[in-house]
């Protein structure tokens, strides 16, 4: 398996000059020779300064391919080498470099990338189709993964994404009125985690860190979205009822264990059963009661 390292080319601007200078004096040799040439007329003289034309259109032909080594970075980008299919580094320091003209310059962009992921139609972990899509903030940081390891790190991304958003969401309900269990609409930070940790070991083969991901979109396909609202009503009523007895029974009982201790009356089964009942209607009523006032004695 290939290993990145950083390759620290030659600098641009040297380059750059002693091109400059070789090429200049290679045209200036060039002219010079072609017009010597010119003024002599024996034949003798003409095939001997044939050679040294030849020579100074090959160095200028050499000079030209030389040319091909300058090549400049941005500010988060790479370029790997390669050379004959082996891999000879990456450059990462911004800005005017050299290398050897047989390298093949690989450039990859490091920066952060947003993937806006499409609307997927999948089946949540009750077989309830759903609309869920994702955003996914991630970039390169390793290149020889990128380059080597998979044929296009960017269609990866994509498909990889895609495969673990239709995972998540077959792990987790849409929704849930139990508070102790995770689901897609209740949970989006911890869903969010779960979807980075899954999305990171998928893309490290391709040399991609994820930095962000969360749900851009979450909805109920159309076809159901009507009945599962119904559903979801009905569920939040039941549990709004539920904690509404639970804190109802909870007040019940706190006020008779205070009329029994502080003495303020005495109570037998039945006149408790009965308060109990009227305790119940008053607080668990969904309209304010409005209870007939006994001015008499407590038995009449």
């Amino acid at each position: 398996m290939v290993t990145e390292f950083e390759r620290k080319p030659f600098g641009g601007w040297p380059a750059l000059f002693i091109l400059l200078v070789l090429s200049l004096a290679n045209i200036c040799t060039l002219i010079w020779t072609i017009n010597r040439a010119a003024t002599l007329h024996e034949a003798a003289a003409g095939w001997n300064l044939a050679w040294p034309i030849i020579g100074a259109a090959l160095c200028l032909a050499i000079l030209v391919f030389l040319w091909f080594g300058l090549f400049e970075l941005e500010p988060n980008e790479a370029a790997v080498l390669v050379l004959f299919g082996a891999y000879k580094g990456t450059v990462s320091q911004p800005g005017f470099h050299y290398a050897n003209p047989l390298y093949i310059k690989k450039k990859i962009s490091l920066r952060a990338r947003n993937l806006n992921g499409a609307k997927l139609k999948v089946n949540d972990q009750r077989g309830n189709p759903i609309e869920i899509a994702v955003v996914v903030v991630w970039r390169v940081e390793d290149t020889v993964k990128a380059v080597f390891e998979v044929d296009n790190y960017q269609d990866y991304v994509t498909v990889q994404s895609e495969s673990a958003v239709r995972h998540l969401a077959g792990a987790y309900p849409y929704d849930t009125s139990d508070e102790q269990k995770v689901s897609l609409r209740g949970n989006m930070d911890d869903i969010a985690r779960t979807l980075r940790s899954e999305l990171q070991g998928k893309l490290a083969k391709a040399g991609v860190v994820v930095e962000e991901a969360w749900l851009s979109h979450l909805a109920y396909a159309p076809e159901i979205a009507g009945a599962m609202l119904r559903r979801q009503q009905a569920e939040a009523v039941v549990a709004a009822r539920t904690r509404i007895v639970e804190g109802a029974v909870g007040m019940v009982q706190l006020a008779l264990e205070h009329i029994e201790r502080d003495g303020i009356v005495e109570l037998d089964s039945e006149r408790k059963a009965s308060m109990v009942s009227n305790l119940l209607v008053v607080l668990c009523s969904e309209q304010g009661a409005h209870p007939v006032v006994n001015t008499g004695t407590l038995y009449s």
